[in-house]
């Protein structure tokens, strides 16, 4: 069953999340001063949130079918 898939985009510097995507919640967290302006910042950009929930059906939902049929091939 593929319909409890989710996209978490995590971004990272110095060893540190400072902002993450959530499919799930379906919006940019912010872990640090920095990661907060972004997130408000990517949260108010519909362009970005729409790329960001795009990747669950492109990437995730596609490639998904393959590795699960591998898996259970096994």
């Amino acid at each position: 069953d593929l319909h409890g898939i989710e996209l978490i985009d995590s971004y990272v510097f110095n060893q540190a999340e400072y902002i993450r995507f959530n499919s799930t919640v379906g919006r940019f967290v912010g872990y640090t001063g920095h990661g907060l302006k972004n997130a408000e910042a990517w949260n108010s950009d519909a362009g970005i949130l729409g790329q960001e929930q795009g990747e669950l059906e492109r990437f995730c939902k596609h490639n998904t079918a393959n590795h699960y049929s591998a898996i259970l091939d096994k």
